[in-house]
């Protein structure tokens, strides 16, 4: 027999990163302080910090434990009864229950009374995602079911304290009996996706009011939730519906999964078709309003898409920062030579300005019920910037994970699961033309929401010379009216350049203001990121960017 010696050696390992360690996602971004403190949150500092500690913490590991063992889908018990079960991993509960105990579902209707609660709410929605993407599914359309079930003040009465407490309670059961319970979503059918108005799904009235749905949805999100909110056709036209999971009498309601959608990404949570064989379900708002009554859900998880790409940017970004300011190549650290400073700045920049107009759209969302202006405002900004920041974070992340060279490719470390998430966000809740349409429709029918619009935007006018240049060119394409459809993705885009500018402008933030302004609407940059004229701050947006641990 034979050995190898252990006194052979082969090499030391040396210039290799140390793990990054846990630290207060809050507390070290300071762009994400400055933009809630900027739009009223400040407020909740304390809690935003407590909840900051966890997502720098112990719910990375969580979060990489629940992406690692996906969901899987149990259709029957060991004595061939259905069940219709989805197993989840513990670290998934964990991360459940620990964004429900910190209000990420809940903050902005358990303190609605206090101006900028949605602000706050959307700092922890932010923070939330970082971890982990696949718990903002439920957790965010659990928020966003307020609106709409105020539609129907019974269904409000029995459902919004179940959505709004700060429990986490998996266990199948009638609504009536958990301590707390999460709202889900199903809108779109095999034959229509985003033509909702083309679903199949018939509702039928029965004796007791309520309502039988026969048909299906091709994607059902989080299927575990305690009930979803769905389309259907009812004898009025397509209506909106509560269908609860589990029914009084602890019987599983007739909603049938078929399989679990196997994903690109966001393998933490589970995404599902079902058939509905008889579903009893309850009208939500008026017969034939259903579209009109669940936008106003739609409304916000579009502004959680919009934290969700921000919150992977902001990861992204942290990673790279921390690898580049230990690893050497050439004879200097990574963050010290010129080229990859440029790259890092700029990813700096892309973030800084997807945190500060998501911020600016949630006080517009805050103040919405007492202010026509930013109510305006936002029907038409969220759609803006769900448009443009979700398109810009999948390859936000791919310069991140070059910054890490070939390490960034490996499953070792988040990147590669911030890369298959990142597009999501452009995809669901509507694509990038659904947002666009919804643009030019919110601007044919009320003329409100361009004088909104312009008004955020004159706002800034003067401030920079480059901005002037770039929001005369934008009235001028909103006043050509006869290709305004066929150009739509230009001139979204350079709308939400234009309130991502005007955000930073009036922040009071003069150099990383004119950066954005030279860089983005100033004809200086080239395509990719890192593309920084000389003169750009590259020390203060790096600065600026670094997680204090």
């Amino acid at each position: 027999m034979s050995s190898i010696k252990s006194c052979f050696s082969t090499h030391e390992v040396q210039n290799q990163p140390s793990p990054l360690p846990s630290l207060n996602s809050w507390l070290s971004d300071q762009p994400l302080r400055e933009s809630v403190g900027l739009n009223g949150g400040a407020w909740a500092g304390e809690q935003l910090a407590r909840h900051g500690a966890l997502v720098g913490g112990e719910m990375m590991e969580q979060g990489d434990l629940a992406n690692r063992h996906r969901p899987v889908l149990r259709t029957f018990d060991r004595h061939g009864r259905r069940i219709d079960d989805v197993e989840f991993h513990p670290a998934y509960h964990d991360l459940m229950g620990q964004a429900m105990r910190s209000e990420v579902h809940s903050f902005s209707w358990r303190h609605e009374d206090q101006p900028g609660a949605h602000v706050v709410r959307a700092a922890l929605m932010y923070l939330n995602s970082q971890p982990d993407a696949g718990t903002g599914c439920p957790l965010t359309m659990t928020h966003a079911a307020i609106p709409t079930l105020r539609h129907s003040p019974t269904l409000a009465e029995q459902w919004i304290p179940r959505l709004t407490a700060n429990e986490y309670d998996p266990r199948t059961l009638p609504a009536d009996q958990k301590t707390a319970c999460t709202m889900g979503m199903g809108m779109t059918e095999k034959q229509g996706g985003s033509d909702v108005r083309s679903n199949t799904s018939r509702a039928m009235r029965q004796a007791d009011g309520s309502h039988e749905i026969v048909g299906h949805k091709f994607f059902f999100s989080a299927p575990m939730c305690d009930a979803h909110l769905v389309l259907a056709q009812a004898d009025g036209g397509l209506s909106c519906f509560l269908m609860p999971r589990v029914l009084p009498d602890g019987s599983l309601n007739a909603v049938r999964i078929q399989r679990l959608k196997d994903k690109l990404g966001d393998w933490s949570n589970a995404s599902s078709e079902v058939e509905f064989q008889g579903a009893t379900a309850h009208l939500v708002g008026a017969e034939g309003r259903g579209v009109p009554t669940i936008i106003e859900m739609v409304k916000l998880t579009r502004l959680d898409c919009m934290l969700g790409s921000s919150a992977q940017m902001r990861q992204a970004l942290v990673q790279a920062l921390h690898h580049t300011s230990q690893r050497k190549a050439f004879g200097r650290l990574l963050l010290d030579q010129p080229l990859m400073r440029n790259v890092l700045a700029d990813l700096a920049l892309e973030s800084e300005a997807a945190v500060a107009l998501s911020m600016r759209v949630a006080r517009a969302v805050d103040a919405a019920p007492r202010d026509a202006h930013e109510a305006a405002l936002a029907r038409i900004a969220t759609a803006v910037g769900k448009y443009w920041i979700c398109k810009r974070a999948p390859a936000f992340v791919n310069e991140a994970q070059e910054c890490l060279g070939g390490i960034g490719y490996v499953e070792e470390n988040i990147l590669p699961r911030l890369y298959r998430q990142a597009p999501l966000n452009s995809i669901w809740e509507g694509s990038g033309n659904v947002q666009c349409l919804d643009v030019l429709r919110a601007l044919q029918k009320d003329p409100e929401v361009r004088e909104a619009l312009f008004a955020e935007l004159q706002g800034a006018r003067g401030a920079n010379q480059a901005y002037d240049r770039h929001l005369q060119w934008l009235k001028d394409s909103f006043d050509d009216l006869g290709t305004l459809e066929l150009r739509s993705r230009l001139v979204v885009e350079r709308a939400a350049l234009a309130l991502q500018a005007a955000t930073l402008l009036k922040a009071g933030q003069g150099e990383i203001a004119d950066a954005f302004c030279q860089a983005r609407l100033g004809g200086e940059q080239g395509l990719a990121y890192g593309t920084l004229a000389p003169r750009a701050p590259l020390k203060s947006l790096i600065d600026r960017a670094m997680p204090g641990v």
